[in-house]
């Protein structure tokens, strides 16, 4: 089809697609469909495919007319979005649903003219990114954190015994409990139970946040109370206690045969934590650093860009639970929260991820960042030494699907941050502990 377009920018990345389908291809387009139904169509007193035209016309006159108009609109669409001279700010983004502005009659000896509007991406104008000040904290790893992790292990490795008969729990020991939540007639709420639920009484890891009201308990016991807003049935099944094992040697060769001593054991922990924290503080200073040129780089964000981020966050929740979005809905219901009210917390976070993630693309093309066939082939290589897998079985893992394509998407991100940290100023801030930077400076 001989179709013209006109594009108009609007607000919001939205832009209007007028488009004009010249009368001839009307015509030729609603006389093809015509054609097919005569084909095919079965009446009665014809036989398949004798249908005169005119009989179809006066029987399905409207209904014909509709899906012509519609497959010309298609049609037309989808040539116009397949031209490889449309630029890629033009095109609407995968997600974009097309909105109709009006509802275009289909008539005979009359160009078709209609107008859709929908989501691009945004035009992303990037402002000062070179010669910037951030500060960072002065952070680093202390005897302190190597206790701390050291405790860890000796917790991860600690022998779990039954309690004595008639013993009462306490903080630190391990329940089993099955529970349910009770409407105000004290009757249990469907879909509310759970059972066989162990966790570490004071380690704060049930979402009810119910430990001290299960301290004293035994055995088979069966306790009401009111959690927060909610009330609860509790049936205590197991009670156990941790044993924790000595801090030795044999602690450390327990963990690894490659420790032969504990001494061994704390230098591995500590060049771990150093490896954490290093990352970190290069995750910090980029983002401070995107922060800046945020500031001076606004972006409009279309709704259908936010939307499907608010989404993929909401479906990576579910994997981490390893249930589906139902069920992490319902979950998330507990807290009194709908839909709504979650994604609504959720959006501004996403929307400074977006924010921050079209700066990154866009300087990154600007600057011309690639990853080339060696930079692969290290990585590649990195990977295999880090895991012990052969190379062969490494490259043969990540020739498989768009894995490879990750690759080199993220050796591009590795050198522009390199850039971007190179090209600005990052200072030294107060001084703080390992424990607390990780926890607060995410």
């Amino acid at each position: 089809m001989s179709v013209t377009k006109e594009i108009t920018r609007l607000e919001k990345s939205n832009v209007r697609l007028d488009v004009t389908v010249p009368k001839e291809d009307v015509s030729s387009q609603y006389r093809d469909l015509l054609k097919d139904y005569a084909k095919n169509v079965q009446m009665p007193g014809f036989r398949k495919g004798k249908v005169p035209q005119d009989v179809l016309e006066r029987k399905f006159g409207e209904a014909l007319k509709d899906e012509a108009r519609g497959k010309i609109i298609e049609k037309a669409i989808g040539e116009i979005f397949d031209d490889e001279s449309l630029s890629k700010d033009e095109k609407p983004l995968p997600y974009s649903q097309f909105k109709m502005e009006d509802d275009p009659k289909l008539e005979f000896g009359q160009d078709l003219r209609f107008s859709i509007v929908y989501d691009v991406m945004p035009k992303v104008s990037v402002g000062q990114w070179k010669g910037l000040e951030v500060e960072v904290p002065d952070a680093a790893v202390s005897e302190e954190d190597i206790a701390r992790e050291l405790e860890e292990v000796r917790e991860r490795n600690a022998f779990v015994l039954d309690r004595e008969e008639g013993a009462g729990a306490r903080s630190g020991d391990v329940v089993t409990i099955n529970h349910c939540e009770l409407g105000d007639n004290g009757e249990v709420i469907p879909n509310s139970n759970r059972d066989d639920f162990a966790f570490t009484l004071g380690k704060g890891q049930s979402a009810y946040m119910f430990d001290d009201d299960i301290i004293g308990m035994k055995k088979g016991e069966t306790r009401e109370f009111t959690a927060g807003t909610k009330k609860m049935r509790v049936t205590l099944t197991s009670l156990k206690e941790k044993k924790l094992p000595d801090l030795d040697d044999e602690l450390a060769q327990d963990v690894d045969e490659k420790f032969q001593t504990l001494d061994d054991l704390k230098k591995s922990i500590r060049e771990r934590l150093e490896k954490n924290l290093e990352q970190r503080l290069k995750d910090l200073k980029i983002n401070k650093i995107l922060e800046k040129i945020m500031e001076n780089t606004p972006v409009t964000l279309p709704e259908s860009m936010i939307q499907t981020e608010l989404d993929g966050r909401l479906r990576n929740l579910a994997r981490q639970y390893g249930v589906d979005t139902d069920k992490i809905m319902q979950m998330l219901a507990q807290t009194g929260d709908g839909l709504d009210d979650i994604q609504g917390k959720w959006r501004p976070s996403a929307e400074k991820a977006l924010h921050s993630r079209l700066i990154v693309e866009t300087l990154m093309g600007e600057q011309r960042i690639e990853a080339g066939d060696d930079d692969v082939e290290k990585e590649l290589e990195d990977f295999a030494a880090d895991s012990g897998e052969p190379i062969e079985e490494v490259k043969k893992r990540y020739g498989e699907g768009n894995a490879l394509e990750y690759v080199k998407e993220s050796i591009r991100e590795r050198k522009f941050f390199d850039l971007l940290i190179a090209g600005n100023t990052v200072k030294t801030g107060s001084k703080t502990n390992y424990l607390d930077f990780m926890e607060n400076f995410r």
